[in-house]
């Protein structure tokens, strides 16, 4: 079955939201499992519950089937989704234009090369798709 992970900030901003909605919309067309995911930072002191995130997100694409509410806390929100991108084997990440700012940044510490899209395919085996 497809995994489709879908990282988002809380409380849902206006791109969380078009990037859940096409989330959703791959994770169907594809009859894939769904993971929505929210990283707590520890320096933040976030505490968003997988409930809030849940609640949420069920306003926008609704109670579904085969997905999944996940809250991790790191230091770093790549290297977090990184690691569960890995740990959930997932097919496809989709995130939105925003953040693929934030990653290039995070690539061009590791490496001379800012394309996102191909150091996430090095580091995982995921089809990245990019919203907004």
């Amino acid at each position: 079955m497809t995994q489709v992970i879908v990282p988002v900030r809380y409380p849902l901003s206006e791109h969380s939201r078009a990037t859940v909605e096409e989330g959703a919309r791959i994770a169907d067309e594809r009859d894939g499992a769904l993971i929505v995911l929210h990283v707590n930072l520890y320096q933040n002191g976030d505490r968003t519950s997988r409930r809030e995130l849940k609640r949420a997100v069920e306003s926008i694409i609704g109670s579904r089937n085969r997905t999944r509410y996940v809250v991790r806390s790191g230091f770093l929100v790549e290297e977090t989704i990184l690691d569960e991108v890995a740990a959930e084997r997932a097919d496809i990440v989709v995130i939105g234009r925003k953040q693929v700012s934030r990653w290039r940044r995070m690539v061009r510490k590791l490496t001379d090369d800012p394309d996102v899209e191909r150091f996430l395919r090095e580091k995982v085996d995921a089809e990245i798709v990019t919203v907004g």
